[in-house]
């Protein structure tokens, strides 16, 4: 009987009833319904109240009254800065985790986001009369300050490890600079940098929502050359070496590549935290065995969808005040990305089943140095995982 067939039947009929609850068909759906259920909510909620059946005529008619006012130059701009600003955070969550092969990349580890806040908060503390045009510029050099600082102090992005790690030192002390600078500043500023440094799509219009388009269209056509490189990355430096990619380089562009996302969107309503962490791992659960290729649209899709519900109650839930969209976005983010790591962990062990842990226990791995002939035994060693080596008597060394 094959090794794969072997043992009890339940870890096979686990994995396949769990793979059908999280089927890749539903995942369009379901994103769909979110989109829908959260922008109607968006653009109804709220003083005043505008029914569902209403926003149609509002939007499309210019109703000059107050709601349609409120709807068309307020809330819809609103919305399309929050489906912007989601699926660029989605995407570039993304394109670091996939870059340097860890699930907890994501831009406030790496000191983009914070120098992004950097560059944009500098100005406002030491009463810099700047153009709005301009802020996205200081964003952009923010956020390549701190991806550099932490390419640099990690040797040039040499290993995926010592560049996450090295980022967050990186985003610890450009943070400690915010503070400097929220110490320095004076009250009315001080409010301004909180909320903003918590992220907040408060009281943006259209002029915020055309200053991303330039942006946009640098960083789309770079994110689908980018994809099919991320998908080899992951398989590890040598190999990719081995398949024609540099890793050093292919890590730097898919920084830069991150940078363009996320700058503009911090410049205009700042880090919104943690979306790049959920939504590329919403993203790999509905749909497991693809690869970066397919994860990328759905990763903007899902960072979309969070941005746009967490900023429903960060305008209604302590109404008249408004709660920064970023507070609830770490509120929710971080657990439910834990959650999703877990069952994905889980899922994966009941795929494989019970089957083949016996298989294993049942053939462990030779000793090191132990050397065997060709045959059944070396086939059971490689089965599980066990490398060798042919030596030059002809004989096979399993490590």
């Amino acid at each position: 009987m094959p090794f794969s067939a072997r043992g009890p039947a339940g870890g096979t009929a686990a994995g396949a009833s769990w793979s059908a609850r999280r089927s890749p068909g539903r995942q369009p759906l379901l994103v769909a319904v979110l989109l829908a259920v959260a922008s109607v909510c968006a653009l109804s909620l709220g003083t005043p109240y505008v029914a569902p059946h209403r926003l149609a005529a509002a939007v499309l008619d210019g109703d000059g009254s107050l709601a349609g006012i409120v709807v068309t130059e307020l809330r819809v701009p609103r919305l399309v800065l929050a489906l912007i600003a989601g699926a660029c955070l989605g995407a570039a969550g993304l394109v670091l985790q996939e870059a340097l092969r860890n699930p907890l990349a994501v831009p406030e580890m790496l000191g983009v986001s914070s120098g992004a806040a950097l560059g944009v908060a500098a100005p406002l503390v030491l009463t810099l009369s700047l153009p709005a045009a301009v802020q996205p510029l200081l964003a952009v050099g923010g956020a390549v300050l701190g991806g550099g600082l932490t390419l640099l102090a990690a040797g040039l992005g040499r290993s995926p490890s010592a560049v996450l790690l090295t980022g967050a030192a990186v985003a610890a002390a450009l943070q400690a600079a915010l503070l400097v600078l929220m110490v320095m500043a004076d009250q009315l500023d001080l409010q301004l940098i909180y909320r903003y440094l918590l992220g907040s799509l408060s009281a943006r219009t259209w002029d915020d929502v055309g200053g991303l388009w330039p942006w946009l269209l640098v960083a789309a056509p770079a994110l689908v050359l980018c994809a099919p490189v991320l998908s080899v990355m992951r398989l590890g430096d040598e190999d990719a070496a081995a398949l024609g990619v540099r890793a050093q380089r292919a890590r730097l562009a898919a920084l830069a590549i991150a940078v363009v996302l996320i700058a503009p969107v911090t410049a205009v309503c700042g880090p919104v935290a943690w979306v790049g962490f959920l939504a590329p791992h919403l993203a790999r659960w509905f749909n497991p065995a693809a690869g970066a290729v397919r994860w990328l649209p759905w990763s903007a899709a899902w960072g979309a969808v969070v941005v746009t519900v967490a900023d429903v109650p960060a305008r209604l839930a302590l109404a008249p005040v408004e709660t920064p969209a970023g507070a609830w976005t770490a509120l929710l983010g971080v657990p439910a990305g834990i959650a999703l790591m877990r069952s994905g962990g889980r899922n994966r062990t009941a795929r494989r089943g019970p089957a083949d842990s016996v298989g294993s226990a049942a053939a462990r791995p030779l000793p090191q140095g132990v050397r065997t002939v060709p045959g059944e035994a070396a086939d059971e060693a490689l089965r599980t995982g066990a490398a060798k080596s042919v030596l030059r008597d002809g004989t096979e060394e399993v490590r």
